[in-house]
C-alpha cells in the first residue's frame, strides 16, 4: 500500500469507537471514512460528528466497500469473533478492541482466518503502544531494576449497577477479567515475555451472573510472581508496579493509559513524563497502518501469539472461578 490516504471503517459506533476517532484526528494521512451499526441513525450521528463520509446499516456493506483500507471493531465483547471473521473474510485488515474474543478457541479461528488470507489482525491493547511503556521498555532492557521479581497492579472502578449495561450484562461476556483484567494480564506479559507455569484466581460472581471482583496471582519457573485484582465494584489505585531485585517501576495511574512513570534504582529516583498527541490510541492506529503498508498480518508488537496466551489464561482462570456466558 502506498502513502496515500488511509480510510478507516469503524463497526459500532459506542463509547471507545469515539475516542478512537478522537485518536484518528491527529495522524496525518489517515481519516474516518465509514461507519456502520445495525442502526443507521446511530451510524449517521457519528459520521456527521467526525466527518465520515459514509454511514452504513449493516456491517456487511461496510466490509464490503472496496474504499475501506482497515477496520476498527469496537462492539461488546461477544461480538468481536464474528464481526473480526466477516471483516476478514472479505480481506479487510482489522484492529479489533480488547480482548480479542471471548475464548481461546474463537482467537484461534481468527487467526487461522488471518493466515489462510493473509490479512492482518491486531487485537486493541493501546496501552503496549504508549510512549511512557517505551521508556519502561528500556529500563527492563537496561537491566535497571535488575530482575523482576513481583509485578502487582490493580484496576477497578465503581460501575453503578445496571442489569442492561454492558459490564453487569453475561450476555455480552460482561465483568471485571475480560473488561479490565485483560490489561493487568496483557502488561504482565509484555513485562516478563513468557506464560506462567500456575495461578491460583479468587472471584465475587454478582447477582447478573459476571465476576465482580477477580484477583488473580501468577506464578513463573523462576520464582516471579504477578499479583492482580480487577473490579466494577470499588475504586482501587490503579497503578502497575514491577519491583525487581535492584529497584522499582511505577507505572502511574491509569497504568493502561498512564503518560507517567517512575524508577527508583539505588540512590536514584527518576520520573518521566510522556504527553500523548492526542487522546492514546493514536499510536495503535499508527503501528496498524505501518503493518499493512508493509504487508504484515500480525504485529511484532502485539503479537498473535500473545492474545491467545492472554485468551488462554484468561479461559483458565475463569474455569477456576466458575464463569461460563449463557452463549458459550
Amino acid at each position: 500500500m502506498s502513502r496515500k490516504q488511509f480510510r478507516w471503517g469503524v463497526i459500532g459506533p459506542g463509547r471507545i469507537a469515539h475516542r478512537f476517532a478522537r485518536g484518528l484526528s491527529v495522524i496525518e494521512n489517515a481519516k474516518l471514512y465509514a461507519v456502520a451499526s445495525r442502526d443507521v441513525a446511530r451510524s449517521r450521528l457519528f459520521a456527521e460528528t467526525y466527518g465520515a463520509e459514509r454511514a452504513y446499516g449493516s456491517y456487511a456493506e461496510l466490509v464490503e466497500d472496496y474504499r475501506v483500507d482497515a477496520v476498527y471493531i469496537a462492539t461488546p465483547h461477544r461480538f468481536h469473533f464474528e464481526q473480526a471473521l466477516l471483516a476478514m473474510e472479505a480481506g479487510k485488515p482489522v484492529l479489533c478492541e480488547k480482548p480479542l474474543t471471548v475464548n481461546v478457541a474463537q482467537a484461534k479461528a481468527l487467526i487461522q482466518t488471518a493466515n489462510r488470507k493473509r490479512v492482518f489482525l491486531m487485537e486493541a491493547l493501546w496501552t503496549r503502544f504508549l510512549p511512557v511503556y517505551r521508556e519502561v521498555r528500556k529500563w527492563l532492557d537496561q537491566g535497571r531494576i535488575g530482575q523482576p521479581q513481583l509485578l502487582n497492579s490493580t484496576f477497578g472502578f465503581k460501575a453503578p449497577l445496571d442489569d442492561e449495561d454492558r459490564v453487569y450484562n453475561a450476555a455480552l461476556a460482561g465483568g471485571a477479567l475480560l473488561d479490565l483484567g485483560v490489561y493487568n494480564l496483557s502488561t504482565t506479559q509484555w513485562v516478563l515475555r513468557r506464560n506462567a507455569e500456575y495461578f491460583s484466581a479468587h472471584s465475587h460472581i454478582g447477582r447478573t451472573g459476571v465476576d465482580e471482583l477477580t484477583a488473580v496471582d501468577l506464578f513463573y519457573e523462576d520464582g516471579t510472581a504477578s499479583q492482580f485484582t480487577c473490579t466494577i465494584k470499588a475504586q482501587t489505585e490503579n497503578d502497575f508496579n514491577i519491583y525487581g531485585d535492584e529497584g522499582r517501576i511505577r507505572i502511574h495511574p491509569p497504568f493502561w493509559e498512564a503518560t507517567t512513570a517512575t524508577l527508583i534504582s539505588g540512590d536514584e529516583t527518576l520520573t518521566v513524563e510522556k504527553p500523548h498527541l492526542g487522546m492514546g490510541f493514536e499510536y495503535e492506529i499508527l503501528e496498524v497502518m505501518r503493518c499493512v503498508r508493509k504487508g504484515l498480518i500480525e504485529s511484532p508488537e502485539m503479537p498473535h501469539a500473545q492474545s491467545l496466551a492472554t485468551m488462554a489464561m484468561m479461559d483458565k482462570i475463569r474455569a477456576a472461578i466458575g464463569l461460563r456466558y449463557p452463549f458459550e
